[in-house]
Order: structure tokens, then sequence, then C-alpha cells
């Protein structure tokens, strides 16, 4: 065994470069502070974000049509003089007045808008019929609709409020009805200038709709300033029954003026267009006018009403502004979305296509890589205070059916005995490098360097291996264009629910995605816990660098820049220990994540190069950017919108929806399962994962992201191992 101290071996050849030093405390401090920095940006990021969800949510509450009520309700508490008295009831300073409209006078009053659509349709026939209305708007749909706003105020028609979400009223706490009276308020005043005092309840109609239960709100409606206007006579118009009975159903009695209810929201309104186009010039031909209800009554119009002040415009301003950013931000999320779902499908063709295609042709009696490769293979094991694993790892190896089979193991200066457990093995093909401390990156370069060999198969201490992995493993080297191969790797311990998750993310990872990758020739990970290479290769590449996390993808990468082809061998088998804990699994996927970026962002160049480096970048580095790093990136969004349609949206077509996704995630895993030969019993916990494991997954990414934009730096870092993948190891007789 070759014994090495202080960055010498002891006949005093082949010097290792020990690693830099490493960064001052003070840098160290001001990166804590960065670090810290980003972290409280991304925290208010979020709570910007689910402010303006709330708000989208609040301002997208959906109502029903105004007919809809709920069961019968006494009417006793309701005053005979507004039961049989008029429609404009006005409680205000503690008096009760109730008016109608003057004889031969139709205020035409239009709910629910204003809409895009048909808001301004009704605006044309209003404005060639000469014939002024009041419209009462939806705060919300104020907000969205400025210009409307504006419109019907400059064009001699008037606003009232009917509230900021359409909800039933006597059903909400007193606080929040006069929310919802004053954020109509403050929506019309900025954006048309002007104050109002009327007001209508959603789901009324005349007077006789009044009961117990909706009196006490037109009555404390009184108390905060606001005139309740009800109507005359209803069109129906939200039941669309024809123009002929919505003309026939506004039509007042005899002469008598009339509040007439239309609607030019929250549906078709061709017919109440129509019947507009016809209601009007026929009652001007009897002798009506038509007004607003302002004006029916002898008050003052648009033009004249009160002007609101600068505090009231300020706050009418912030919530327009509020309701059009929580909107936008809704919109760009459905965009998210539906690029998640088209990257998702894309991806799932892909698998489907490629991954099956792969398998049968690798399966075929006919397929061979060529002539059986027999040539004497090292393998390499970095290993820093790996002694409750080093033991069962290196008797896997050393004891594999492939030929000339010599073992390497990398001491990355343990303090924990590492290099002890390995000698006590007493196996004489296995050597000892003992190096300074430098992460595992110098390791392997040190073992590269070290090694006997020119096949080398790189394998972390934690992972024990099939007996014929290694010699399955360095096959595809018949072929001379095969510079690396990546091996089968399995998690060993999945006994616990954590455990099985990432069995079933490896099963799918492992034999869906490598698959795909080997096919369109743009593999970007030989996994660090089994992987083989041709020292020519590695070297093209310019060995394992330390500038990355992921040093695997770093050199994955620069073998196919360097012109070498990357393959997968599914026959190769190992089975490594996974995190066991949620801390443990955050330090590794963190470390991948970010790892990952870190080399994409180094190759970039590959995208404009020529040659085999251009060839690769130009289909690889985009390849894998969508799919290993945007496409989880984006991925919060459906379960985003799972939760925010759950409350605010259609329940039923959300989880409905949600449950498709499932169901995509599980064909594919039984296909992965199936493929791989792996049993289904554990995809049983395949829903489970969705609800924490894939929060986890999100917000290491997350962490990942802050960390890369930071440009942060971290140490090969060591996870705890609980052995339990060499404890069921069979042990030597």
């Amino acid at each position: 065994m070759a014994v090495w101290r202080g960055g010498r071996r002891l006949d005093g050849t082949d010097e290792i470069v020990p690693p830099s030093p490493p960064p001052a405390s003070a840098q160290q401090r001001r990166q804590r502070r960065r670090n810290r920095r980003r972290w409280v940006l991304a925290a208010v990021a979020t709570f910007i974000l689910l402010n303006l969800l709330a708000v989208g949510a609040y301002a997208n509450s959906r109502f029903t049509p105004d007919h809809r009520r709920g069961g019968p309700v006494g009417t006793g508490a309701v005053p005979a003089v507004v039961r049989d008295g008029g429609t404009v009831v006005d409680p205000r300073g503690g008096k009760l007045d109730a008016r109608r409209m003057p004889a031969r006078t139709i205020a035409l009053t239009f709910d629910d808008g204003p809409d895009p659509t048909w808001t301004p349709r009704v605006l044309d026939v209003l404005s060639r019929h000469h014939a002024p209305a009041t419209f009462f708007v939806v705060g919300s749909q104020v907000s969205r609709h400025t210009e409307l706003a504006k419109r019907m105020t400059r064009e001699g028609h008037e606003l009232g409020i009917h509230t900021f979400t359409h909800p039933q009223l006597a059903d909400l706490p007193s606080w929040r009805r006069k929310l919802e009276y004053s954020q109509t308020r403050a929506a019309i005043e900025y954006t048309t200038g002007v104050d109002t005092a009327l007001a209508r309840l959603p789901y009324s109609s005349g007077v006789d709709s009044l009961d117990d239960a909706s009196w006490p709100v037109v009555r404390e409606s009184g108390r905060w300033g606001y005139v309740s206007v009800f109507n005359d006579t209803d069109s129906q118009d939200w039941a669309r029954p024809g123009v002929d009975a919505i003309v026939r159903n506004a039509t007042p009695k005899g002469d008598r003026g009339a509040v007439v209810l239309m609607h030019d929201s929250g549906g078709d309104r061709s017919q109440t267009i129509a019947a507009l186009d016809r209601f009007i010039p026929e009652m001007q031909a009897r002798g009506y006018r038509f007004t607003t209800v302002s004006q029916g009554l002898g008050g003052a119009d648009a033009a004249t009403a009160a002007r609101p002040g600068v505090a009231d415009q300020v706050r009418g301003g912030l919530l327009v502004w509020g309701v059009r950013l929580a909107d936008g931000t809704v919109y760009a999320l459905w965009l998210l979305l539906i690029v998640v779902g088209l990257l998702t499908l894309a991806r799932t063709l892909l698998l489907f296509g490629y991954a099956v295609a792969h398998a049968r042709r690798r399966r075929a009696p006919t397929w061979s890589w060529g002539g059986e490769v027999n040539e004497p293979v090292t393998i390499i094991v970095p290993a820093f205070n790996e002694r409750t694993t080093i033991a069962a790892a290196v008797r896997s190896l050393a004891t594999g059916t492939h030929p000339g089979i010599e073992v390497l193991v990398v001491d990355d200066e343990s303090d924990d005995g590492t290099a002890d457990v390995v000698e006590r093995l007493g196996l004489p093909n296995v050597r000892i490098a003992r190096v300074p401390g430098g992460g595992k990156a110098a390791a392997l370069n040190a073992g590269v360097a070290l090694a006997r060999n020119d096949l080398l198969v790189m394998v972390d201490a934690d992972t024990v291996v099939d007996p014929d992995a290694v010699h399955r493993l360095v096959q595809p080297f018949a072929d001379p264009r095969v510079g690396a191969v990546a091996g089968n790797v399995k998690v060993g311990n999945r006994r616990r629910l954590l455990g099985r998750w990432q069995h079933i993310e490896y099963v799918i990872g492992f034999s869906l995605d490598r698959r795909l990758y080997d096919t369109l020739h743009c593999m970007p990970t030989i996994p660090g816990a089994l992987g083989a290479f041709r020292r020519e290769a590695v070297l093209a590449a310019g060995g394992l660098s330390r500038a990355t996390l992921a040093e695997d993808t770093d050199l994955t990468i620069g073998i196919h820049r360097a012109g070498w082809r990357v393959v997968y061998e599914e026959s190769a088998v190992a089975v490594t220990e996974a995190p066991s804990t949620l801390p443990e699994l955050w330090r590794q996927r963190y470390r991948w994540s970010y790892g990952t970026m870190q080399a994409l962002w180094r190759h970039r160049r590959a995208l404009v190069e020529r040659g085999p480096s251009g060839r690769f970048g130009r289909r690889g580095l985009p390849f894998i950017a969508l799919f290993s790093v945007l496409l989880p990136l984006l991925a919060p969004v459906v379960d985003i919108f799972a939760v925010y349609g759950l409350f605010f949206l259609d329940r039923y077509e959300t989880v409905l929806a949600w449950l498709a996704v499932l169901v995509v995630q599980i064909v594919t895993a039984i296909l992965a399962f199936r493929l791989d030969r792996e049993p289904l019993r554990p995809l049983w916990a395949l829903p489970l994962q969705q609800f924490l494991y894939r929060q986890v997954m999100y917000l290491v990414l997350v962490h990942s992201v802050i960390t890369a934009l930071s440009g942060g730096r971290l140490k090969w870092q060591k996870l705890r191992r609980t052995g339990e993948v060499a404890q069921a190891q069979p042990q030597p007789v």
C-alpha cells in the first residue's frame, strides 16, 4: 500500500499540490451578510407574492346571478314605510325616507359591471338613444376596467355601489360589509373623480325582497351615508328568456315611473342589448323620459356630484393598482403554469418514446458494445470520515468478478480511522493514499494521478456494488468513442418513508431520464456513486474541478465537450445510502442543485463554440437547463394553483386537475419501475410524496438559486452515515 503524508509519498515522489487556504474570516462574514440579505429579500418577495395572491383571490371571488337566493326569511322587522313605500330607501341621519320615480320617468339600472365585452355595447345603445342610466358597479371590476367607468361618467351616466366582490352581505360581519362599500366607493372616486352615495345590495330586486336578514344591512349602510336603491320592474334578463320577455318584464304599468333592473355583466347579454334597442324607443314614443336615479329624484347628476379629496384619491389608487398587480401576478402564474404543463408534457412524451426504445434496443439479443472488455480497472474511492461504511464498500469492490481490479482508497485527511479500517481488511488488491484535506474533487484527482490502469471507476465510500457491476460497467468501452459510463444507482436504505421516496426518485431518474439523455447524447451527470471513465477522457476534460459543488456534472459536461460519448449501462447496479433525515437530504440536494447551476454556467461558452463542444452546447445545455433547472424551478406553480384553486376557484376542477397530474406521475413511475425490473410496492408512497417531499425539493432549489445569485461558495459537505446499507451486506465467513 502506498502511504501519503504531508502531500508526498514516503518514497519522495508524486507530490500532491495542497489545497488553497480557506477564505479569511472577514470574507466569510461578508458572505454570511450577503446570504442573510438575500434570504430577507426572498422572504419579502414571498410575502408580497402571497399578499398579491390573497388580493387576487379576494377580487376574483365568483358570484352567482342575482336571482339566486336562500330560503324564506321573515319580514316582520322591515318597516311598513319601506315595505309599502318607494324604491329608493334613504335611512341616513336616523330618518327613513322611501321614494319612487315620478310618472313617465324611467331610471335604467345595470348591475354587476363593468364588463369589457358587454358594457361598451350597452353604452353604445344608450348613447344612440340619448338615454342616461345608473350603473351599479362591482368595485373589483371597476379596478380592472377603469376606462369603462370613466366613459360612463363622461357620457352622463351615474355610478352606484354594488359592493367590491358581490357577496351575500347578510352573511358577512359588519366590518366586512363596510369594507365592501368603502372599497368600491374608493375605486369609483379614484377612477372617475366623482363621489357616489347610491348602493344596491347584491342578490336583491324590489323592496318586497327585503326581509329580516337584509333590512339590518340597509339600515346599517344608512349610518355609513349610503342610499339603497331597489327596482320597480325586473327585466329578468339574467335568465335570457328572449327579447320579447325582457321588454315585457321591464315595461312599467300604465304611466307609472320605474327603476328598471338589467345587467351588463355576468354572462351573455346579447338579449339585453337587443331588448334595450327596442325598449327605449318604445317607451320614448309613449312619452317616457330616461334619467339617472339621482336626477329622477331631483338630486345632483354625475357632473355636479361631490368631488373626492386627496386622501380618498390616494386610497382608491392603492386599491385599484393593488387589484391590477394581483391580476397581473395571477395571469403570470397562469402563463407559468402553461409553460410547466408544456414542458412536463414534452418531457413525458420524450421519456415514454425514447426510454422505451432505449430499453428494447439494449435488451435485444443482438445488442453488443463490441468485444468483451477485460482490461484491468482502478476503482477510486474518495473517503472523508467514512468509517461506518467504508469496509462494506471496499469489500464489495475488491471481490468483484472483473479481472484485474485495483481499489484505491483516497483518504481526504479523515480523523475517524477510515484508513485504519481499510488496512485491517487485508485485501491484496486494495491501496490507500492519504492526501491533505482538499475536498472530493482534489481526492479524485489524486486518485486519477495514482491509478495504475487507464480504465477508472469512481465510487462513493457509502456505495455497495453488485459482484458483476464493475465488469458490466466497463463493457461500453469496447466502443472507442465512449469516454464515460453511468451506472445504475439505487437507494439501499428504503425501509423508512423518506428512503422510500428517494428510492422512487432514483428509479425514475436513472431508469427513464438517463435512457433519454443517453439517446439524445447529452447525459448531464455520471453519478459519483458509480461511474466509469477513460483516463484519457478525464484528462481531456481537465480533470475534476473544484470550481463547482457538482464535480461529477462538471466533469461529465467537460467530457462531452472534449468529443467523447457518455452512455448509460443499466445492468451495472450499485446500492447507496441515501440521507435518512430531512436536514441531511436538504444538504445533499442543495449541493446537487447549486452545483448543477454552477456547472451549466461554467460551460456556457459551449453554446457559441464550434466542434464537439459547440454541438453538445447547443443541444445539451439548453435541454439540461430546461428539464433539470427550469422545470423543477417552475414546478411549484402547480401546487400553488392547486392550493389557490381549492379555496378560491372551482374545487372540483382543481381536484381533477391535480389528480390528472398525479396520474401522469404514477404512470411514469410504473413505466420506470417496470423498465428497471423493480417491484411496484413502494409506489403506494408516491401520492404522499407530493405533499411533503416535493415541497422540500422546491425550497432546496430556491435556496440554491439564492446562493447562486449571491456568488456563495461551499466546501465538500460530509453527510452523516448510519451504515444501514453496509450492515445489510453479507459478511465474509
